[in-house]
């Protein structure tokens, strides 16, 4: 199959496009490229993508209770997450705006919600520079599985647990969890049934609308203790408080599997937190300019911000996004995954010209003077080297570092962390 460019002129150009009409372009155009079979395929049953739907849910962003309500489960109407990490995951909301946004409230559910905000930029920060590398434990080795226990595909469970299968369907239909049944899965997966932390991330990677290689694989490290060397044990004692409606109506709640707390592994120390006090390469701090005009403004999926500031500052020029066909290929995501990012991009299609093309970054990108946005994730940094960047944008830091960063932990990195503006969070 050769390079594929598709206009938006081809589709109708609304703010809002119909569900029916994505997934009908993602099946024609990405074929083979997802990983479910066509007639099982559809979006996320609770998310939409798109520019106005991201403003719209950060408008009405309530952390009344947070502190409180952010680990409930179900039912669902108790829950207390806020539900933005699809759109913070694609940079459709960055984390200064939402910082910015989440004023008042009691101490303690501010401090809660930034808490979380201050992990996400944490994430970042730390794949900034380990890259590629952070698949591999950061900090602390888990023992050697057993050789005579089979590794599993997916995510390891007991189809009779209600509060594992209940996570398990919610991630296949809505592509989303909230952060307790994360801990609660990545913990029975990796530390109960000793399964690699690798395949589990993988399976989540695939699903998760805010799935990203920075938190997402962070947290399945901070779980199974390749972080910090203290696993998160996960145990019915958990979903009792979180959820007890799944443990009243589970088929085993009187034989619980999990009704004691794991043993913990014995951890190997792989590199010593020192290690990791680094001085910090977060690119450019203002726009740079090299060379001719550019020509075009390229986009990726990590920053899909309309308010950008190269879209903002270039108003009148074509938008180009291209699907990695290799990559997709090999990372096999979830069709609800392409839906969301085809649902934003059909958005900025309503307002700017945009190119869409599934095939080769590079070959399609050659040639052309861009004007793109620095990026901390390895793959951007590997393409860029050979693209014609003639004007290159600052990324949206919440934290800007000074000196040595220390990147070992997130207690350590959250304490001397300093706000892009130049004020302390107040939260350490």
């Amino acid at each position: 199959m050769g390079e594929i460019s598709i206009p938006l002129s081809q589709v109708r150009r609304n703010a809002v496009t119909e569900r029916q009409e994505v997934e009908g372009w993602v099946k024609q155009h990405l074929s083979g490229l997802y990983l479910e079979d066509p007639e099982d395929a559809h979006g996320s049953s609770s998310f939409f993508g798109g520019q106005d739907i991201a403003d719209q849910a950060l408008e009405t962003l309530e952390i009344t209770g947070y502190a409180s309500k952010r680990s409930r489960v179900a039912p669902e109407t108790h829950r207390g997450a806020t539900r933005l990490s699809p759109y913070i995951r694609h940079g459709l909301l960055t984390l200064p705006e939402v910082w910015q946004k989440a004023q008042g409230g009691e101490y303690e559910d501010l401090k809660s919600f930034r808490n979380e905000l201050m992990w996400q930029e944490y994430s970042r920060h730390l794949y900034n520079f380990l890259g590629r590398s952070s698949q591999e434990p950061i900090r602390y080795e888990l023992p050697q599985l057993d050789t005579q226990r089979e590794t599993v595909e997916g995510l390891a469970y007991d189809e009779d647990m209600e509060c594992l299968r209940g996570c398990d369907e919610e991630l296949r239909e809505s592509g989303w969890l909230v952060n307790q049944t994360r801990m609660w899965m990545a913990s029975h997966h990796s530390i109960r049934e000793g399964q690699p932390v690798g395949v589990g991330e993988d399976e989540f990677f695939r699903h998760l609308l805010d799935g990203s290689r920075a938190a997402n694989r962070l947290g399945w490290q901070w779980v199974a203790g390749t972080l910090t060397g203290r696993p998160y044990g996960f145990s019915r004692s958990q979903v009792s408080k979180q959820a007890p409606e799944w443990c009243n109506k589970c088929a085993l709640r009187d034989r619980c599997p999990i009704d004691t707390m794991p043993t913990s592994p014995e951890f190997v120390v792989r590199r010593e937190s020192a290690s990791l006090r680094v001085q910090e390469d977060l690119g450019p701090r203002a726009v740079i300019k090299d060379g001719a005009d550019a020509e075009y403004v390229w986009l990726t999926a990590e920053l899909l911000s309309l308010r950008q500031s190269a879209l903002v500052q270039n108003p009148k020029l074509p938008v180009v996004f291209v699907f990695d066909r290799a990559l997709l290929r090999r990372l096999r995501l979830s069709f609800k995954r392409l839906v969301f990012l085809t649902e934003t991009l059909f958005a900025i299609g309503a307002e700017r010209t945009l190119e869409i093309h599934v095939g080769d970054p590079a070959e399609v990108l050659r040639g052309r003077r861009i004007a793109a946005t620095w990026t901390p994730v390895p793959g951007w940094k590997h393409l860029q080297k050979n693209l014609n960047i003639t004007e290159l944008h600052p990324w949206p830091w919440l934290c800007v570092s000074k000196g040595v960063v220390p990147l070992g932990s997130f207690s350590a990195w959250n304490k001397a962390a300093t706000l892009a503006d130049g004020r302390g969070h107040n939260f350490q």
